[in-house]
């Protein structure tokens, strides 16, 4: 029995108790209302800014709605987030840029040439959100459907019809890169008007693969999914994490044991293949580019994709000590690798800018590095004191409880530790372009005094008596390993031990540069010298003659 709509008080008391007392309630609450702010921006603004800012919040609208649905119940609950938020993002991007061409295509009948630019520049946007959503929708699948004879199921049929819709799409992204964009490009008649065709059946196939994911958002999946709330008997572990308490922890599971967070293994694909694609571009041209930054550049991913779906990711939300040595890893030996890598430099050498007044990826990239915000963050005692005071503000402060209850706080922990990582690390040995330069002795204090800090830090842990989020760790049930208060003070130990190390790297390399500062310096004189003479050390004997009264000797030649 469905009651028919009234809108009357009660209908509005229930529907502010909805939006308010529910969780999907208020993931609609805050969806609609950001989606309200982005339209309104996207009208408004007409600065670059305006639309990178409202890019930001249209994505940040997805997130409420990948953590209801189906994700909301599954037991890997974390990894069924990951993934549909990225599917969600990535088929939004390329619906929306479709959408997008059809829009200029038939309100501003552009010619060929320049309908092929856009096209064009559509078509590595489709290429790119194709491979995530494909990736994504095979991990929602796995995740939601489990065993093989599970296809034959209601919501297993649908993701087969999914499957098709994909391919389909594949295809007609295919035929753009194939033979389309090169019948625009030379000006074939009616070229046009044939892509517009494809345009409109490939929309239409994308509103068929749409109704689909909202079929599948209505139909119960294969894989049971039962809240650890709504669990007869549920341990500690079920109602903190949603999880069973894992294996006891062994030192060799940082790398035997793997929970995929797809947003992180994407970020670390597509980084690697297209730092890897410039670096093959410039060579290809005849530039050259050292060798040892691609391996700082992929090595430092490599090493970001095993801590986030490995066991350090695991085993931290139940071991205070696991967590802090992939704070350390995240905060200071990945970013250093990542700076040692120039990624800037090599962007801005090989990617082709635009002549046309838009922004592509050179461009954006270039623009955030010389504006004032990260000029501001980039100076080495700004970025010190926000690299210093994370630890302090973030584990006492509810950050930390935020980062261990929710999801999306623990993606905002490895984007902060990252990025304060590697501001930090830029300020001081970074071989990519900067506003700053400071002298190498206070390059020096700026680590000395970080190394302090991170000592301080590691005693308070340490000699610490309370720990910092008993509700969570000291509530786990966990029946292995170091109580919680000794585990805490093995993460101080942690902290202090193994986070010099990287620091000890960055001083070595501040005392290397300035080595090698003076070394170009001492050249560049001598080439001085050579060309034009002394003048400093002429001048300095001519005022000693001038002292002890003996004239002025001509020089010789």
């Amino acid at each position: 029995y469905v009651e028919p709509v009234s809108f009357d008080q009660r209908f509005g008391e229930v529907l502010w108790l909805y939006l308010g007392g529910t969780e999907v309630g208020r993931a609609w609450l805050v969806t609609i209302a950001l989606s309200a702010l982005v339209t309104v921006l996207v009208v408004m603004v007409r600065s670059f800014v305006g639309v990178f800012v409202a890019g930001l919040l249209a994505v940040a609208s997805l997130w409420p709605l990948a953590e209801q649905g189906h994700a909301a119940g599954t037991a890997n609950h974390e990894a069924a987030v990951s993934a549909s938020f990225t599917h969600s993002v990535f088929a939004a991007m390329w619906i929306g840029g479709l959408a997008m061409v059809a829009v200029i295509a038939w309100s501003h009948k552009p010619p060929a040439q320049k309908f092929h630019t856009v096209l064009s520049r559509y078509s590595t946007i489709a290429l790119v959100s194709f491979l995530v959503v494909a990736a994504s929708g095979v991990t929602n699948a796995w995740l939601r459907v489990g065993e093989a004879p599970a296809m034959f199921s209601a919501y297993g049929a649908l993701v087969a019809a999914k499957v098709v819709a994909l391919v389909l799409l594949g295809g007609a992204g295919a035929l753009y890169r194939t033979r389309l964009l090169a019948s625009l490009a030379s000006g074939v008649r009616g070229s046009t008007a044939v892509t517009m065709r494809v345009v409109a059946a490939e929309l239409a196939l994308m509103g068929v693969a749409s109704g689909l994911a909202s079929a599948l958002a209505r139909t119960a999946t294969p894989v049971p999914e039962i809240p650890a709330t709504e669990l007869a008997v549920a341990t500690p572990s079920e109602i903190l994490t949603g999880e069973l308490l894992p294996p006891e922890f062994e030192w060799s599971m940082v790398i035997t044991t793997w929970q995929l967070d797809l947003l992180w293994a994407l970020i670390v694909v597509f980084a690697i293949v297209y730092y890897v694609w410039g670096h093959l571009r410039l060579a290809k041209r005849g530039d050259s580019w050292p060798v040892g930054r691609t391996i700082a550049w992929v090595s430092g991913m490599v090493v970001l994709g095993i801590t986030t779906n490995a066991g350090l990711g695991v085993y931290g939300t139940y071991l205070f000590s696991v967590h802090m040595v992939a704070h350390m890893i995240l905060s200071m030996a990945i970013p250093l690798l990542l700076v040692l890598g120039a990624p800037v430099t090599l962007a801005s050498r090989a990617i082709a800018g635009r002549k046309d007044g838009s922004r592509g990826p050179r461009e954006w990239i270039l623009a955030a590095v010389h504006s004032r915000y990260l000029g501001f963050l980039g100076h080495p005692l700004v970025a010190a004191v926000i690299f210093g005071l994370s630890l302090i503000v973030f584990y006492y402060s509810p950050l930390f409880s935020w980062a261990l209850e929710d999801h999306l706080g623990h993606q905002w922990m490895i984007v902060h530790f990252l990025a304060s990582g590697y501001l930090f690390a830029q300020s001081l040995v970074g071989i990519d372009p900067t506003p700053h330069n400071p002298p190498y002795p206070l390059r020096l204090i700026i680590v000395l005094a970080t190394m302090g800090f991170h000592a301080f830090f590691g005693l308070s842990l340490i000699y610490g008596t309370g720990l910092l989020v008993p509700e969570w760790y000291g509530a786990m049930g966990r029946e292995w390993g170091p109580n919680p208060l000794l585990d805490q003070q093995n993460g101080g130990e942690i902290a202090w031990g193994l986070g010099e190390f990287p620091t000890l790297a960055l001083a070595i390399l501040v005392a290397w540069s300035w080595s090698r500062s003076d070394e170009r310096a001492n050249k560049r004189r001598d080439r001085r010298v050579d060309a034009v003479g002394d003048t400093e050390l002429d001048a300095y004997n001519e005022m000693l003659r001038a002292r002890a009264g003996v004239p002025d000797r001509p020089r010789k030649g």
